[in-house]
């Protein structure tokens, strides 16, 4: 029969290290216990700020757009066929092309500030010293995301884009719509970006504890398929050249990723 403490009596604590007594460190406010309606309210909140922000970047990039107009069509021009033309087959066609390239402006423009409200629509759920990663991860995924966007812009896009034209034989004269045209590079440009984030999504997972250096790497024959058959998903271009562009940066940001786990990954107490 067990023995029960007298009143007022001091209660050893076991010396057993495995039970603990407390919670390490609880969840700040009550983001774990919100309900499916608050999480879908604070899901429109964060779409509304975001929105309103890329509508305030659209408005400070219709004040130069004309010369990012000319910046984006000049290389392809240059890797046109003698004879070939960018052409409008509508007349609203430009126009739309212009509304189109402002909203692309303007999420770059507006990036730091749509980064940060996904890291608000998440942040509920994290531990107190989760939360202190706000900076780096809005830092460190516009950076990236920017990166993307300008290695499609520089090698990505004009590879394929050259991979389209050598293809065709020289009794075709290409006649390429303006919105065909920037309809492929704006999918690569954002396609690229989002890829880029890999090592964003992998430090703070690591850092969390979610994953580490050990479990990427033992999984990597695993994650190469995945990587390409998101390529060929993904490519907007759907021909081998625009798949391997996007592979081969993948495969590299997954390398990237296991060292980034391995330098900043949650360390794990050592066994006694």
């Amino acid at each position: 029969m067990p023995l029960v403490p007298a009143p007022g009596a001091p209660v050893e604590r076991a010396d057993d290290p495995e039970i603990e007594l407390t919670d390490p460190e609880p969840l700040e406010d009550d983001g774990a216990r919100m309900s499916f309606l608050e999480h879908l309210d604070e899901l429109r909140k964060r779409l509304i700020h975001s929105a309103l922000a890329i509508l305030v970047g659209c408005g400070i990039a219709f004040t130069f757009l004309h010369r990012v107009i000319d910046f984006l069509t000049l290389p392809m021009r240059r890797m046109l066929p003698e004879g070939g033309d960018l052409v409008a087959t509508a007349p609203s066609e430009y126009f739309f092309l212009y509304i189109k390239l402002a909203l692309l402006v303007g999420l770059f423009i507006a990036l730091p500030v749509v980064m940060l409200q996904v890291w608000l629509f998440i942040a509920p759920g994290l531990y107190a010293h989760e939360k202190r990663l706000a900076v780096p991860f809005v830092a460190m995924s516009s950076v990236l995301f920017t990166i993307g966007a300008a290695f499609s812009h520089y090698v990505a896009f004009p590879w394929t884009w050259q991979f389209f034209m050598d293809f065709m034989p020289e009794y075709v004269r290409p006649m390429i719509k303006l919105g065909d045209a920037f309809s492929l590079y704006v999918k690569m440009v954002l396609a690229f970006g989002v890829i880029f984030q890999m090592p964003t999504v992998v430090l703070f997972l690591a850092r969390m504890g979610v994953v580490t250096a050990g479990f990427l790497a033992r999984r990597t024959k695993y994650a190469v398929l995945i990587i390409f058959i998101l390529a060929a998903v993904l490519s907007p271009g759907g021909d081998v050249v625009s798949q391997a562009l996007m592979a081969g940066p993948m495969l590299v940001l997954y390398a990237l990723s296991i060292g980034i786990a391995w330098l900043f990954g949650k360390r794990q107490p050592a066994a006694d």
